[in-house]
């Protein structure tokens, strides 16, 4: 089993909220992730989700500011919120934009030159994170849900489409939601893919969903604050609505009139999220998985 170090734990409405960092087999760096651990956790009987933040955000973001931890206690849920990036890689300007590099690794697999080498966030939480939550935590893998916020909500929505397996529920806040569309998604493809569009639209959530056949049956949830001033010109929810219908996947979009785009508007509608991944994830599954 991978070792991970403790770096600190508080209790916290009955659990426990922890930082841990490890030594990524994948990244190549060391990596940090947060865990909250509910108070009636017991191995492989309850659910876990996977928070994606978004840009800017570290592995602290969503267990400070969203106060998710009262409802995961109620619910039995165990929380992790990965890095949005490796860190000091040695890159050259690696943290000099705070849309690209550091902070804004897009959970993507880079593959051009310098990235390809440590931005490899798609393979990370994929594979790595999610094999130290289910070996180190306990946790059944057909459990595991996945969600985010903004550059998180494009994670979660792509990773679970590219990972129908590995996923069994999915829902996302304010996500960029047709990235090959808008200048956050394409300066960012463009520096970790190159030129090739057809790149960039495999790991766009509306191009992927307009491929798939109703994906996930039991429903995706999206909420949208009608605040957001990066709603019409970075999110563009009209396309993933759009690609939705033509999937014939059932999407729940929620629109919220004076809502804009930070935690306040997340931690308002994080526990309907935290209430929809338990209903799918604590149903029809055996505490075998």
């Amino acid at each position: 089993m991978q070792s991970i170090e403790l770096v600190s734990e508080h209790a916290c409405h009955g659990g426990f909220q922890a930082f841990y960092r490890h030594d990524s087999r994948v990244i190549g760096l060391p990596m940090r992730f947060s865990v909250f651990r509910p108070p009636q956790a017991k191995p492989g009987s309850g659910p876990a989700l996977i928070y994606l933040a978004g840009l800017t955000c570290t592995e602290e973001t969503f267990a400070m500011k969203a106060g998710a931890q009262r409802i995961a206690a109620e619910l039995g849920m165990l929380l992790i919120s990965p890095d949005t990036s490796p860190r000091d890689t040695g890159i050259k300007d690696e943290a000099a934009d705070w849309e690209f590099g550091s902070g804004a690794g897009f959970y993507v697999n880079a593959t051009r030159e310098p990235w390809t080498k440590f931005f490899r966030m798609e393979d990370y939480i994929v594979h790595e994170l999610r094999e130290i939550v289910i070996n180190y935590f306990h946790v059944a893998p057909r459990r595991l849900g996945i969600f985010g916020h903004s550059m998180g909500g494009h994670g979660a929505l792509i990773l679970a489409l590219r990972h129908q397996d590995v996923f069994r529920s999915v829902s996302a806040l304010a996500p960029i939601a047709a990235p090959s569309q808008c200048a956050w998604g394409r300066k960012a493809f463009a520096g970790y893919f190159g030129d090739d569009e057809e790149t960039w639209r495999a790991h766009d959530a509306s191009a992927l969903m307009r491929r798939s056949r109703r994906p996930f049956p039991e429903g995706i949830l999206v909420d949208q604050g009608l605040g957001d001033k990066f709603l019409q010109s970075q999110l563009l929810l009209e396309e993933f609505e759009e690609a939705c219908k033509v999937a014939d996947q059932p999407l729940e979009l929620r629109r919220h009139a004076g809502y804009d785009h930070g935690y306040y508007f997340v931690s308002s509608f994080v526990q309907d999220h935290l209430r929809f991944h338990a209903e799918r994830l604590c149903a029809s599954c055996s505490p075998h998985g």
